[in-house]
C-alpha cells in the first residue's frame, strides 16, 4: 500500500497526552485501533470528520495534527 502525501504528528501528540494508547484514541474518535495505526503510519488518510475528531481530542488546530506534503514537482 502506498503512503499518502499527508503526514501527521499523532504519535507525538499521544505521547504528550499522558502516553495515550492507540486504542484509547480509537475509542475517543470512534474507529478501530488498526485504523489509528494505519493513519499514524501514513498508510491511510482519514476522512475529514475523523481528522477533526483527532484534532479535537488533543485540543489543537487540524494543521497541528496533519500536514500536506505533495510529491516533488506538484503543488
Amino acid at each position: 500500500m502506498a503512503r499518502t502525501c499527508v503526514t501527521n504528528r499523532i504519535r507525538r501528540l499521544r505521547f504528550d497526552h499522558d502516553e495515550m494508547t492507540q486504542q484509547e484514541l480509537a475509542d475517543r474518535i470512534g474507529v478501530t485501533r488498526q485504523t489509528v495505526n494505519a493513519i499514524e503510519l501514513g498508510k491511510y488518510s482519514p476522512s475529514l470528520e475523523v481528522a477533526f475528531r483527532i484534532a479535537a481530542v488533543f485540543a489543537v488546530p487540524l494543521e497541528e495534527v496533519f500536514q500536506y506534503a505533495p510529491p516533488a514537482g506538484e503543488g
